[in-house]
């Protein structure tokens, strides 16, 4: 697989995230180098304390993106959004697009497609907790496998989060472990997604340390 570097952010400091787009209302703010994402508004308030931010960056269909996350209080969850482009192939940002303000059903019932995978889930008490692959227009579950990811208090490092799209195949690889993997028919749950915008959803009150992210472009994939 051939593979080029085509963007990369060490998300350190403020000036790496000047032209990201916040939808929602958080703190973003950078500890030791590294971008931290705390929620502004009380979670007791539920979906309106969410939010996402987002690379305001086109990327080709077929990526590998990776970055560092480290949980630093829980509950809450940590998602990540790609593919993502308006329904009728808009930019998901251009003025015709219903506005988002970070609530969940927006995103998979509003005026964009994407995918968006779940990584850090912490929602409330599980004996077993597992990552998620959503896809949407709609709220389509399409594929899931067992979270390695420890709890707050058992955590005393990064981990390396990395998404792979090629072609119809994708994949979720914590520290190199396969999660899932999916192909997508582009029939079941709508045509295959292709290029787009990725971006960070948390759910309150979670706060998520995140570091050097990168986008690969694989140049050589091919639709299955």
């Amino acid at each position: 697989m051939q593979e080029k570097l085509i963007y990369h952010n060490p998300l350190a400091c403020t000036e790496d995230v000047k032209d990201f787009i916040l939808e929602g209302d958080a703190s973003i703010y950078f500890v030791n180098g590294k971008m931290r994402m705390e929620n502004n508004i009380d979670p007791k308030l539920g979906q309106v304390s969410n939010f996402v931010l987002w690379c305001n960056k086109d990327f080709p269909s077929n990526i590998k993106v990776s970055w560092q996350f480290k949980p630093i209080r829980e509950p809450g969850l940590a998602m990540f959004f790609f593919c993502a482009q308006g329904r009728d192939g808009k930019s998901i940002f251009d003025t015709s697009i219903a506005k988002r303000e970070g609530i969940y059903k927006q995103y998979y019932e509003g005026d964009i497609n994407t995918y968006h995978a779940s990584y850090f889930r912490r929602k409330k008490q599980r004996k077993f907790n597992m990552c998620n692959l959503r896809k949407s227009h709609g709220f389509h579950m399409v594929a899931s496998g067992a979270d390695p990811i420890p709890s707050v208090r058992n955590v005393n490092r990064d981990y390396r989060i990395m998404v792979i799209k090629k072609g119809a195949e994708i994949s979720l690889y914590i520290d190199d472990l396969l999660i899932f993997n999916y192909i997508d028919d582009g029939i079941s749950y709508g045509s295959l997604l292709g290029d787009g915008k990725i971006g960070f959803r948390q759910m309150a009150p979670l706060i998520g340390e995140y570091s050097n992210l990168q986008v690969l472009e694989l140049l050589d994939a091919k639709i299955k």
